[in-house]
């Protein structure tokens, strides 16, 4: 049998290279008013997405155009103040730690006779940013990337002795102190303003690990908590509550996010669950390889004693119909009594993560894995032998399941969502009960992966040719950053009575289809 996958298709170079380019629509006689707000300290706290982290990691370019950075330039219309960021010193994002690098490089797009080649790699150069050369602060963007909601109030994660265990390497460059928190060193600057964007970490570990973490709903410790779990309900909004009233004590007014569904990020959409595309003929020997799976699972279990109709039963699941075109792919679950061999097929709503290995799925990842013993035995089967008990065994084993690190199933998506929705209501009801604006960025993203226009073009969530996504299909590219910074404007704007103008968005790029970024 041979499987055949489709990939999938990317534009060419010159869709997405050329960017439209716009004139400011600021006319330098307009004037606009702060309303209620006062910005002119503008302090903003957050994770990666705050950085303005993209490409699978930080740099200069990607700072510059980090949302927080895009408010500040217009709230400068209307008295705010310097911005400072804690900028890395270079375009390659990569970081070092006593010399030695421990973070990759950016991700770039190189280019084969002016086509894009896919996957993207991290560009090749030695990264200048070094952990222990610390920076003199303070610093208004305080976003921290990999930060979860616990982690803006640790004492110690600024501590660059702690790198890479117990602290961030990103905010031991720029803490005030080895044992300041993120909070404290953000409310020191007695914002006047400030943004506050966090819980995306708290969630997403887990979901771009697979589900491999552990849901720690139930777990008020955060220190037990490892990198990719989820974390507590109750521990979210207690932090949270906690970093709101660490901000709104100076300010006079504050900005808050809510948390996007992972669904609608490339990451999670770019490998569609049914692309293993078959034609007729390995169908049928598809079809075959698993009723002969079901076949010798029901005579292991009468063996054991199982009476035949109970193990017929029991075993039917095992016996997965394919057809000719796109089929689901065979995926891994735990075993149970009702799954005893621990796999089915995927699905509607199940995700493939970006990171699987594509080529594995075209050669039977997903599916079967065929040895000529495995075919041997299931000659004897065409021919009305019965293979010995290890050769039946042989026939087992070559079911091949995607494993559990590079999918999420339906259990996984549940204990996601449910944690999203009990974050997003202590979000949306700490903003109401302080009187603070609200941004639905989880509405955003989901107009995103719909198709947003602008003059000149239309940003969507497709991977590396709809605008709004990095090459690591998780962060914002700057265009998507200046998505967030308009719809932030108008929730001041309705919040505090001010008449901030919103950017271009085509002002902004994309993908930045180069090799040198330097």
């Amino acid at each position: 049998m041979k499987n055949y996958i489709k990939y999938l298709p990317f534009l060419a170079f010159g869709l997405f290279a050329c960017e439209p380019e716009f004139d400011d629509s600021i006319e330098d006689n307009e004037v606009y008013t702060a309303g209620e707000a006062d910005f002119s300290n503008y302090v903003a706290l957050g994770n990666s997405l705050t950085a303005g982290f993209a490409d699978n990691a930080l740099y200069i370019q990607g700072q510059e155009n980090s949302y927080p950075n895009i408010l500040s330039g217009q709230f400068a219309l209307v008295g705010g103040g310097e911005f400072e960021q804690p900028l890395m010193a270079d375009n390659l994002g990569g970081l070092k730690l006593g010399g030695n690098q421990i973070t990759n490089n950016r991700l770039v797009l190189s280019s084969n006779a002016g086509q894009p080649v896919i996957p993207p790699s991290p560009i090749a150069g030695d990264p200048q940013t070094e952990v222990t050369n610390k920076l003199n602060g303070p610093f208004n963007n305080m976003g921290v990337p990999g930060a979860k909601s616990f982690h803006l109030v640790a004492s110690g994660y600024g501590n660059a002795a702690g790198v890479p265990q117990q602290a961030n390497p990103y905010f031991a460059r720029f803490s005030s102190s080895d044992n300041a928190t993120i909070i404290e060193d953000a409310a020191a600057q007695s914002p006047s303003f400030f943004t506050l964007w966090i819980g995306n970490n708290d969630i997403l570990g887990y979901a771009t690990s697979g589900g491999t973490g552990v849901d720690q709903t139930g777990n008020l410790d955060p220190s037990t908590y490892a990198s990719n779990d989820i974390t507590d309900p109750n521990v979210f909004a207690g932090v949270y509550s906690q970093l709101i009233d660490g901000l709104i004590a100076s300010a006079s007014g504050g900005v808050v996010y809510n948390i996007p569904d992972v669904t609608d990020i490339p990451f999670f959409t770019t490998v569609p669950n049914n692309a293993l595309e078959i034609d007729a003929t390995t169908a049928a020997n598809l079809t075959g390889f698993f009723q002969a799976v079901a076949g010798i699972f029901t005579q292991g279990l009468i063996q054991q004693g199982v009476p035949p109709e109970q193990a017929q039963a029991l075993a039917a699941q095992y016996a997965i119909p394919f057809t000719e075109g796109p089929n689901r792919f065979i995926i891994e679950v735990p075993v149970t009594q009702e799954n005893p061999l621990g796999f089915r097929q995927m699905q509607e709503n199940e995700l493939l993560l970006l990171t699987i290995d594509q080529a594995a799925l075209g050669q039977g990842y997903g599916s079967v894995a065929l040895t000529p013993e495995v075919q041997q035995v299931l000659g004897i089967l065409q021919q009305g032998g019965t293979p010995t008990p290890e050769q039946g065994q042989l026939v087992l084993n070559a079911v091949n399941p995607i494993e559990d690190q590079d999918a999420l199933d339906t259990a996984e998506l549940q204990a996601i969502s449910t944690a999203r929705t009990s974050y997003n209501s202590t979000i949306q009801g700490l903003a109401q009960a302080n009187g603070l604006a609200f941004v639905d960025a989880d509405g955003l993203l989901q107009n995103v992966a719909q198709g947003i226009s602008f003059p000149g073009g239309i940003v969507t969530s497709d991977f590396v040719s709809g605008g709004g996504f990095s090459l690591d299909g998780v962060h914002l590219t700057p265009r998507g950053y200046a998505l967030v910074a308009n719809e932030t404007l108008r929730a001041i704007n309705m919040t505090y009575g001010s008449d901030l103008p919103e950017v271009n968005i085509g002002a902004y790029g994309t993908i930045n289809f180069s090799d040198n970024v330097n």
